[in-house]
């Protein structure tokens, strides 16, 4: 009885361990359960900002940021381009074609979607290679160099702003038909920008016999004294300097022209027409002439996107901006109207869809350039630069 009372309770009390251990096992394959994945992240679409965010030239840049920042936040307040959430992604390259490329190759690597840049046509030339064989979309606000469209070499290139061959003509038109001035000296600092410029102008000034091109040559950049230059004018009987470059050496320029008592009619490009030119020439930039783009004073979407940046960054928008802004239309615009960021669709969608900017309602020809859009002559009057032609 002993040995069968003894058999019995042992075999209860490996049943009930058995049941224990099953259930353990049961409690921890449910704790073991996998657990549900994440929401994937919303769809995002990355919008690269390339140029002069830093050094001399920052004040050509930074209006660009600043502009496709205030267009994204207005597609992310209607839910996005297609779904997708805009995000700006500024690059630096201080309008320097070495810093461009590096500039370019980020921005390829962030995988952007498109490219609001460069701010200068040195820059932008470096740049273009790495974007077009990514089959990025790039559009400047700002780069005027000629062949960058012209030549058909960048078929992913777009611009919001005429080019050089004709910014150089209106300025040589200026010179010999307002001015009427006989003996012209054009100088240079050398770049694909500046020197594109004057060799348009000269081109034009030549061709129009009214006046002579007395002297043609380069300066080089970030150069403190320009006197032989100034020396060289003076002996050219110029009575008119055709200025190509950076406001940087303009203020230079124009400044010991006028301490070695030369002052003669000075005219220069988008790339002078600046406040900076204006702070660092002081006294000495009234009644410069200067190129630049034509903004329509009574365009209703340039005066509410200059009080939107009133409003948003406390200040008024500075050189660009506008272009900068029509880029950053443009481009999401045809995203929208293309349904994706395929590149051949983005294109076609570019040069078929008229868009109202600030620059006026535009589309892009076949080789990238916007249409209607061109320069206005400005004079610095009062310390600040005014409309003149």
């Amino acid at each position: 009885m002993k040995a069968k009372w003894f058999v019995t309770v042992l075999a209860v009390a490996l049943a009930g361990m058995l049941a224990v251990g099953c259930g353990e096992k049961k409690e921890e394959k449910k704790a073991e359960a996998p657990k549900q994945e994440a929401p994937a992240a919303a769809k995002k679409l990355v919008l690269g900002v390339a140029g002069a965010q830093s050094g001399d030239l920052a004040s050509y840049g930074l209006p660009s940021v600043n502009a496709a920042k205030l267009v994204a936040k207005e597609w992310n307040a209607k839910g996005g381009v297609n779904g997708m959430m805009v995000e700006v992604l500024p690059m630096d390259d201080q309008c320097k074609p070495e810093l461009a490329t590096n500039a370019a190759t980020k921005l390829v690597s962030e995988k952007v979607s498109l490219v609001i840049g460069h701010i200068c046509s040195g820059a932008t030339k470096a740049a273009l290679p790495i974007y077009k064989d990514a089959k990025v979309v790039v559009m400047s606000p700002s780069a005027t160099s000629t062949e960058l469209t012209q030549s058909g070499s960048y078929p992913n290139f777009f611009r919001t702003i005429s080019y050089d061959l004709i910014q150089g003509n209106a300025a040589a038109n200026f010179a010999t038909g307002v001015l009427k001035v006989k003996k012209i000296a054009v100088i240079h600092d050398k770049g694909d920008y500046g020197k594109g410029f004057a060799e348009s102008g000269q081109k034009s000034i030549e061709e129009g016999k009214l006046a002579k091109v007395v002297m043609f040559e380069g300066i080089t950049p970030g150069g403190v004294d320009y006197s032989a230059v100034i020396q060289k004018i003076k002996a050219s009987g110029a009575d008119c300097v055709l200025f190509g470059g950076y406001y940087p050496e303009a203020s230079k320029i124009v400044v010991q022209m006028h301490k070695k008592g030369l002052k003669i009619a000075f005219i220069t490009d988008d790339g002078v027409k600046d406040d900076t030119f204006i702070k660092l020439a002081g006294v000495d930039a009234e009644g410069v002439y200067a190129t630049g783009p034509q903004i329509l004073a009574d365009n209703e979407v340039f005066k509410k996107a200059a009080a939107e940046h009133e409003k948003e960054f406390g200040s008024a928008p500075g050189s660009f901006f506008a272009q900068g802004y029509a880029a950053a239309q443009t481009l999401l615009n045809a995203v929208a109207k293309a349904g994706s960021t395929d590149y051949d669709k983005v294109v076609a969608a570019l040069r078929s869809e008229y868009v109202e900017t600030p620059v006026g309602k535009i589309k892009f020809d076949a080789k990238g350039d916007a249409e209607g859009v061109s320069f206005s002559v400005y004079q610095v009057k009062d310390g600040k630069y005014v409309l003149v032609k």
